[in-house]
Parts: structure tokens; C-alpha cells; sequence
């Protein structure tokens, strides 16, 4: 059974609904659960508690929901920080078709290793993670401690791997590993994206989808301007007419991005009871172009819909911090509108309770509210960067980082303590990274080391590059494009 824990005397931020803040506050937890979260009293700093913290000094917080993100490559952070686009996407696409063929996977297990280590030292108790095989993932992180919707991706237009034979992994995936590790580690149901799967395909996840009623369908949605063109290309008006017609717009439906998304659609997901998850800092860094829609978070939520926020790949923006990502969602959104389209609060909610709910997990987890579980998070803000604390919201979007996290809960158990991990041999996994980062690149064309990355020249990585499904891909693309001119 789970210790209690009583912590006293912190700056609480509970993100309930009615927005709460505790000067002075304690969090009493019992059982993996929150009991208490109250004004602090005289008794409480003699408590009879297994632990007692004592907060002053500290900030007590809901544990931070990464809603999308990618983590097999993580020991490739820095890689591809200086590419092109065009020469980013090339690498990347070779990269993953051939994970999807077995290769390497010694750096995809030290990269979930890497990725478990440096969210739980960055307060982030939850991940929901599309990779392309993710059995290590979801051992990583159920043994450290950590929460993860895990969930291989499936796809017939992005590599070539037989479709069949994605479905048998899929399916595998979720009768081993969903609801294991007491319930953190859940499986969820990937098609890739809108823009790389056939109609056949959506149809057969819809399928697999009535096999498992309880499991998320987390995906890319209206990511590209292509998405609609490719729903056009499977005989649907546009991505979510296509999804609806195939049984998939409802409740369980996380959609990642959104950005290209119009009224109606706003419209239509609100109605379905679907979820976003926005990842700002990946379209930040790598923006295709200056007149980039950019995500109508404001309206999808004034619209009802839940909006959490993702990391996406964190090595492609060289960033682990979903704090990062509160600040960069605000900066963007004003910078591409005007000032003022979030208060610091609604960055709050984004990043806790709004991306639990977005997980379906909003009753459980996401706020510091007796029953829900125990996952909190404790930040140093004894620091001259918080001095004065003049707007707790504020500075936690504002200025907080992953080296301000000093202690961190999930299910009431310890595991990260004034910044000693609990549950994770950090010396020993890094040392795995480096040596996993060394054999990629005496294996491959990558050129790797502390002045930067040189990925392999165009001839090896076209040699590379998956061969059927991208064809298919741009040619049902090129031919609806060209279908598209002629109707309108």
C-alpha cells in the first residue's frame, strides 16, 4: 500500500474549477490519492504522515500531460536542429522505414530510456506516445513509475511494411500492454495521419477500434494542407467527413495539430466530443512558410473542445520542456493574432487538467482534487527568477523550466525527491544513450559529434526511403490535385 504524504506550507496551485490558489497550502495524500488540499494549519507541520514535505519554498502543482509526442529517437536530440526542411523530412522518413523494418533498435530502447528520465526530472507524469514499435516504451515508463497511452502507428501510404502485418502488431500490442502497471500504461489505436492512409485503412482501424471500445484512436488531423486533398482522394469531402463516415468522429478520437482546421470543423469536433492536442514548438522551429495557418486553439476552446498540449518530437526542437511549450503557444498565437489570446491560467489548465481531459483521464487526473490520483509536482521557486511571486500562473508558463522540478508524485509514490530519481538508474542511461548514439553513426552515413550533425547525402537517403507507399501516396495526391483544378 501507498505511504501517506502530507505536504505543508506550499504555494498550491490545484488547478480546480474554480481556479484556486493556496498561499500557504497543504496537499494530503493517502492511498496514491489526494485527501486534502486546504489553507495550511499549525498541526499539519507535525503530522502523522509515512512523509512529510516541508513546502515553503516549494510550488505544489498537478503533474504535466505531454497530449502528443514521439520518443524513439530521442538520442538523436541536436541532430537535425540545423537541417532544411525538405533535407529534415528525407532523413526522418528514411529513419523511420527503417525502425519499421527492425533496424536499430538499440537506440529506439535507449531513447525511451532517455525520454522517461529526462520528462519524470521535468515534471511530466504523463505521455501519450505514436511511435512506430513501442513495447519498450511502455515497459520504461510503467517501471519507472511514469503514466503513457502508448500505441504503434499504422499506415499504408508512409511506409511499406504489410499492412497486415501492422494490424497483428497492433493487436498484440494492446492485449499485452494495455491496463498494466496498475492501470498507468495504456494502450491506444495510432492510424498515422489524414494524409497517409487510405480509406481502406480507416476503415479497417475503425474496425479494430470496435474491438477494443475503451482504447483512444490518437492520430495526425489536418496537419497539411494535403489532409483534405488526400480525404478528397478517398472519396470524402474532407478529413473529418471522412472519419465520420467510417465510424471514427467521436469522444475517443485525440487529434494531433488541427492546424489547418476551419469553423465548421471546430464545429463538428465540439459536437463529436473530440479532443486536440497543440504542439507549438514543432511548427515554431520548422514553419513551411510565412502565411502558415497556425492552430485555432482560442476557438476550439471557447467551442468546448479540450485542448492539451504536446512536445511532439522534442528532437526536432531540441526542447523537453512542456513548460516550453505553455510559453510558446502564447507567444505564437499573439505574435500570428494580437496580444492576450490565453490568460496564464488557461496555459495551466492546458497543460494539466485540459490535457488529462483530452486523454479521457480529466475525472482521474490533471488537478489537485480529493479522489483524483496522486500525481503532483513540487517546483523550487526559492530562486531570484520567481522573486517576487507576484502571478503564480504567470511564472509557471512564463519562466518555469525542467531544472526548476525538485520533487515528483504519481500515484502517491515517490519518485523523483529534491531532484534524486527514485526509480530510474540515471548515470546508467545516459551512458546506454551515448554508446547507442556512437553506434548509429559507425553504422550509418551520420556524421554525430559535439560540433553538430551531418546526416547521410540524397542518393543514400533516397536508397533508403520506402519505395510503394510514398508513390501511391503522391500519386493519389497529384491526381486529386489535378481533379480538384478541373471541378473548381
Amino acid at each position: 500500500m501507498t505511504g501517506d504524504i502530507l505536504v505543508h506550507d506550499a504555494l498550491v496551485l490545484p488547478v480546480d474549477g474554480e481556479n484556486r490558489l493556496f498561499e500557504s497550502g497543504t496537499v494530503r495524500i493517502e492511498d496514491g490519492r489526494i485527501a486534502e488540499v486546504r489553507p495550511t494549519e499549525a498541526g499539519d507541520r507535525d503530522a502523522d504522515a509515512d512523509v512529510v514535505i516541508d513546502g515553503e519554498g516549494s510550488l505544489a502543482m498537478p503533474g504535466l500531460v505531454n497530449a502528443h509526442t514521439h520518443l524513439e529517437l530521442t538520442p538523436l536530440l541536436g541532430a537535425f536542429s540545423d537541417l532544411g526542411l525538405l533535407e529534415l523530412m528525407g532523413s526522418m522518413t528514411a529513419l523511420y522505414a527503417q525502425i519499421a523494418d527492425g533496424e536499430f533498435d538499440y537506440l529506439v530502447e535507449a531513447g525511451y530510456d532517455l525520454a522517461a528520465l529526462n520528462f519524470l526530472v521535468g515534471g511530466v507524469t504523463t505521455v501519450n506516445s505514436m511511435d512506430i514499435d513501442p513495447q519498450a516504451g511502455a515497459e520504461t515508463f510503467g517501471e519507472a513509475g511514469l503514466r503513457g497511452f502508448f500505441g504503434p502507428a499504422v499506415t499504408d501510404l508512409f511506409w511499406d511494411v504489410p499492412v497486415d502485418e501492422q494490424f497483428d502488431r497492433a493487436r498484440a500490442f494492446i492485449d499485452e500492454y494495455h491496463d498494466t502497471y496498475d492501470g498507468r500504461i495504456r494502450a491506444t489505436i495510432c492510424p498515422h495521419d489524414d494524409w497517409s492512409c487510405s480509406r481502406d485503412l480507416w476503415e479497417r482501424i475503425s474496425a479494430l477500434a470496435a474491438e477494443y471500445p475503451d482504447l483512444l484512436v490518437h492520430t495526425h488531423l489536418l496537419e497539411l494542407d494535403e489532409s483534405d486533398t488526400m480525404a478528397r482522394a478517398n472519396g470524402a469531402d474532407d478529413s473529418l467527413t471522412l472519419l465520420d463516415e467510417v465510424g471514427l468522429l467521436d469522444d475517443r478520437l485525440v487529434a494531433a495539430h488541427f492546424r489547418v482546421a476551419d469553423e465548421a470543423d471546430i464545429e463538428r469536433t465540439a459536437a463529436a466530443g473530440a479532443s486536440v492536442a497543440h504542439c507549438p514548438s514543432v511548427f515554431a522551429y520548422w514553419n513551411p512558410g510565412p502565411e502558415m495557418q497556425w492552430t485555432p486553439v482560442p476557438e476550439l476552446r471557447a467551442a468546448g473542445v479540450d485542448v492539451g498540449l504536446g512536445i511532439d518530437d522534442h528532437y526536432w526542437h531540441d526542447s523537453y520542456s512542456l513548460f516550453g511549450e505553455a510559453r510558446q503557444a502564447r507567444l505564437a498565437a499573439n505574435l500570428k493574432r494580437t496580444a492576450g489570446q490565453y490568460s496564464s491560467m488557461e496555459l495551466v489548465r492546458m497543460l494539466t487538467v485540459e490535457g488529462a481531459r483530452a486523454l479521457g483521464v480529466g475525472d482521474e487526473l490533471g488537478s489537485l482534487e480529493p479522489g483524483k490520483r496522486a500525481d503532483v509536482v513540487l517546483l523550487d521557486i526559492d530562486a531570484p527568477k520567481f522573486t517576487p511571486m507576484t502571478n503564480a500562473p504567470a511564472n509557471v508558463v512564463n519562466n518555469a523550466a525542467p531544472a526548476d522540478v525538485e520533487t515528483v508524485i504519481v500515484d502517491g509514490e515517490m519518485l523523483l525527491r529534491d531532484g534524486e530519481v527514485r526509480t530510474l538508474d540515471a548515470d546508467a542511461i545516459q551512458r546506454r544513450a551515448e554508446q547507442a548514439v556512437e553506434r548509429f553513426a559507425a553504422e550509418t552515413d551520420w556524421d554525430i559529434d559535439a560540433g553538430g550533425s551531418d546526416p547521410p547525402g540524397t542518393r543514400q537517403v533516397l536508397r533508403d526511403l520506402p519505395k510503394r507507399g510514398p508513390v501511391r501516396l503522391l500519386g493519389r495526391l497529384a491526381l486529386q490535385s489535378v481533379e480538384d483544378v478541373f471541378e473548381y
